[in-house]
């Protein structure tokens, strides 16, 4: 009974938005609850799509590039307060930011996301993505959007810094970086940063009217190119993201006082219609004024795919952890669907076994 009812809260978000389906899973102090593939891998739903399925999960590569900066931090190869130019003396910017900055999105450098050049790039040459220097170039060039640390602007470029500040201390790619410390060591085996087109082709079909001149639903990850995503695009599945986001508040990844320091909000302006107060700390989303207790995680978006993993300090006294990736890029429907999904525990009542 209990896990239909989570599986029809699903059915219910897919079947408003029109999206084929969802991977999703739950887990309980650290234990798996429930872990299901719920609709089809493909529009014209004829095949079901696995628990298992991989996914870009977008925007949640940024927690994992913050953990990788902690994790360098708790070594000694960097402080959290170090000006990023200290180590990318290159980077064109004349104004000092500092890793915090870039990691909290204070330092004022600004985004392509509303740029009609990147968007018309997109949609024209979706397999032929910017490199690092151009995004930066043409993103930059207008200077920063405030000074340091005296606003708030989510920006992904600042996390394209970050990766390349990762890459330059690490001497390693992201890729080979975040298997290294954070996949390798939780055994995770569908779980990795896509370079190229040719990594995606396991994916699930991911949905989109991205290309489509009459708005129809098209399939777009064999045609997008995962460099698109300027600070990079990992591939997982729900299970495995569930496990990572599991390591990370187990301190298994992160030793207390960096997980304190990657906790410590702050607030975001304007409104968000799942967030009670919108806030950010070091890579991760947070509401601390939820009903639940501070919310941390984080959503994300792009062409194909809409996704979304939170961790609640539910009204029990128990933490869950609610994941789930869906293939259509219906804005925000991750996030919906995992609050969904802990909204319907806490009303049920969570017990320590698995369904």
């Amino acid at each position: 009974m209990k896990r239909q009812q989570l599986i029809a809260v699903v059915e219910r978000a897919l079947d408003e938005a029109a999206a084929p389906g969802a991977a999703v899973a739950v887990l309980v102090d650290g234990r798996p609850l429930l872990q299901a593939g719920i609709g089809f891998q493909d529009a014209a739903q004829t095949t079901a799509l696995a628990a298992d399925a991989q996914f870009y999960i977008y925007s949640i590569t940024k927690t994992l590039i913050a953990i990788a900066t902690l994790q360098l931090v708790d070594r000694g190869k960097l402080a959290l307060d170090d000006v990023v130019q200290k180590y990318l003396p290159d980077l064109p910017l004349d104004t000092s930011v500092t890793v915090r900055q870039l990691l909290n999105h204070s330092g004022g450098l600004p985004d392509y996301g509303g740029m009609a050049a990147y968007h018309e790039a997109v949609r024209e040459k979706p397999g032929q993505p910017w490199r690092p220097e151009h995004f930066l170039e043409y993103t930059l060039a207008g200077g920063l959007a405030y000074a340091p640390g005296e606003g708030w602007g989510y920006s992904n470029v600042g996390y394209l810094v970050l990766k390349l500040l990762l890459e330059q201390i690490s001497e390693a790619s992201l890729r080979q970086v975040l298997a290294r410390e954070i996949f390798a060591p939780l055994g995770l085996q569908h779980t990795f940063v896509a370079e190229t087109l040719l990594d995606a082709q396991d994916l699930t079909p991911g949905y989109s009217t991205l290309f489509s001149a009459d708005n129809t639903l098209q399939e777009v990850t064999s045609r997008y190119h995962p460099g698109w995503v300027a600070h990079g695009v990992v591939v997982s599945t729900a299970p495995e993201l569930g496990r990572i986001l599991a390591a990370t508040f187990g301190y298994q990844l992160l030793k207390p006082a960096l997980l304190e320091a990657m906790l410590e909000p702050v607030i975001v302006p304007g409104r968000h219609p799942l967030f009670w107060q919108p806030a950010y700390g070091l890579g991760v989303m947070i509401d601390p004024e939820s009903p639940y207790g501070a919310v941390v995680g984080h959503g994300g978006g792009g062409p194909g795919y809409s996704t979304g993993a939170l961790v609640f300090p539910d009204r029990s006294g128990r933490q869950v952890i609610s994941v789930a990736l869906v293939n259509r890029d219906e804005a925000d429907l991750g996030l919906t669907i995992v609050f969904n999904l802990a909204d319907t525990l806490a009303r049920m009542g969570t017990r320590m076994t698995r369904i």
